[in-house]
């Protein structure tokens, strides 16, 4: 069947953070919660931070920081300076709340910025960029990592993950259902070397991230339904249905290797250095 027309996800889940219902949804997704909503445990967060070198008082740049949640586990893990932008509003507003909360305001900035565009920052201000699985949202790819190029001193790193990676034979029928919460892009395998490559960077890994993507969903699927009844009454019967069918999409096309998640690691070269 077709799926028509959008799911809300992140108005909801960020608008309603800090809920008995959505607090024990991310224990049993994830584990460990650290506000996050898409498919990442603290574990690999806090990997993908030293796979790109973060260390105290490195100065890092979240693309895509939804509920602030990671930024500011980060923040605190690592006593590092995190600036996040994310398009979502209700996402910012959390994560200042957050971060209030956790004590760690004096080391984290969120703004409300489209990161398809310029970003508003000078050139090498950051040690670091990361951003998971935001890519996959975001038009004119080179164009955007060409800015985090620019953004990066020389000798710093980025990482991202993107889940919507071919690798097998997709209908447009779960085309539909897993691009039901938002604008997606979906991308050939090599297609993110090469523009990570075309970029300015220099590739320095990229590595397979499928099977956390399958875990997480069902884990998520599962515990949304155990919380159905308030989750009904605040989204309504159509919202919950249709993320529920989106989550099981994501576990079936991630477990069968259909869809892939992938993390990309480069570096911007030190000067000196052949471009």
């Amino acid at each position: 069947m077709t799926v028509s027309g959008r799911v809300d996800l992140y108005d909801n889940v960020y608008g309603d953070f800090a809920s008995r219902a959505e607090t024990e949804i991310r224990r049993a997704a994830f584990g460990v919660d650290i506000g996050q909503s898409s498919w990442l445990t603290a574990e690999d967060w806090l990997r993908f931070a030293g796979e790109a070198r973060v260390r105290e008082a490195s100065r890092v740049l979240e693309v895509g920081s939804g509920s602030g949640g990671p930024a500011v586990y980060l923040a605190e893990q690592l006593r590092c300076h995190v600036t996040g932008v994310d398009i979502n509003e209700n996402g910012i507003a959390n994560a200042e709340r957050l971060a209030v909360t956790r004590g760690v305001s004096d080391r984290t900035l969120f703004r409300a910025i489209d990161a398809s565009a310029s970003l508003p920052f000078p050139d090498g201000s950051f040690d670091a960029v990361l951003s998971n699985d935001a890519m996959c949202h975001i038009p004119h790819r080179r164009e955007v990592l060409r800015d985090w190029h620019r953004v990066l001193r020389p000798g710093g790193r980025m990482l991202f993950t993107d889940a919507l990676v071919i690798t097998g034979q997709v209908s447009h029928d779960e085309i539909a259902t897993r691009s039901s919460i938002g604008l997606y892009f979906f991308v050939p395998p090599g297609e993110n070397e090469r523009l990570i490559e075309a970029a300015g960077f220099r590739l320095l890994a990229a590595n397979d991230e499928t099977e956390a993507a399958a875990m997480i969903a069902q884990r998520w699927h599962d515990a949304r339904d155990e919380h159905r009844a308030e989750l009904t009454a605040r989204d309504g019967e159509a919202n919950f249905a249709g993320l529920q069918r989106f989550l099981a999409c994501v576990h079936r096309l991630s477990s069968e290797r259909r869809l892939s998640r992938y993390s990309y690691l480069g570096e911007k070269m030190a000067r000196g250095e052949a471009d």
